[in-house]
Formats: structure tokens, sequence, C-alpha cells
């Protein structure tokens, strides 16, 4: 099964947003598709705060990874955070995620990124050997920390 990375775009919204639901569902996020759809959307016309990636086939996708982009003096320019990466449970274990994850880097790199962050549950070991198998590492003495501001 190919990890291969598909750009999505506005005909592609709706395989996204059911994706998402699946990985909310897991999450215990709660959001309609309404919520869904007005996050997703603006990324697939073209915002230029963040993408979205298909994983697998477009006509069928296994996954997707949003990624938003920012600013960071620190790491000296351009960097994103991937906001959020899901596999569908049928075909977890197979590296398909680590392989998007490694493919990533690449499909951003005319973009000038700098860095790319992520956020992981420190439980989860599953995801930490995951995320560190693609060269991702903690910081030392930084947390990520949030503030809901609507």
């Amino acid at each position: 099964m190919s990890a291969a990375l598909t750009l999505a775009k506005p005909e592609h919204l709706d395989r996204l947003i059911a994706l998402c639901a699946a990985f909310h569902a897991e999450e215990g996020i709660v959001q309609s598709d309404e919520q869904r759809r007005a996050a997703l959307a603006p990324l697939l016309e073209g915002q230029p705060y963040g993408v979205a990636y298909l994983i697998g086939p477009p006509r069928a996708p296994i996954g997707y990874i949003v990624v938003c982009f920012g600013w960071s003096v620190e790491y000296g320019g351009l960097d994103a955070i991937i906001d959020e990466l899901y596999i569908r449970p049928g075909v977890r274990g197979r590296g398909i995620a680590s392989e998007a994850l490694i493919s990533l880097p690449k499909a951003l790199s005319g973009a000038g990124l700098r860095a790319i962050h992520l956020e992981v549950d420190h439980t989860n070991e599953k995801a930490i050997k995951l995320y560190r198998r693609a060269g991702f590492s903690p910081r030392d003495n930084y947390m990520f920390m949030s503030k809901r501001l609507a």
C-alpha cells in the first residue's frame, strides 16, 4: 500500500471530512461536519496558512495530514506544525504513517521551511516511536501549551 501524498483540493473536501470525522471520533474531539468543512475548505482553496495532504490514492485515501504554517525567529523563518495526522485503523502498522512523515518535508521543500513541529500525547509510546523514526525529537525543557480564543 502506498503512502503517496496528494495535495488536497476542493474536490477532495468530502473525503477529507470523512477521514477527519473518523480521527475526531477516535480522539474524542467534538466537532460537527459543518465545523470541519469551515476549517478545512479554506486550506483546500489556497489559504496560505496551511495545507492538507491525502495519503494514498486520492479517490480512496487511507489517511491525511494537515500542516499549518507559522514563522519562527528561533528557527530562522518559515516553520510548520503538523496539526492532524490520521491513518485508517485497518491499514495501520504497515509503515504508511512513517513513509508519509518522511515524504512530507520533500513535499514542502519548495516553501523554504526551516522546521516542522508536532504535538504528541506523552503517554502514547507507539506514536512517539513513529515520530522518532521519522526524525522528530522532543525538545528538552519545552512543552506545547495552548489557549483557546474562540
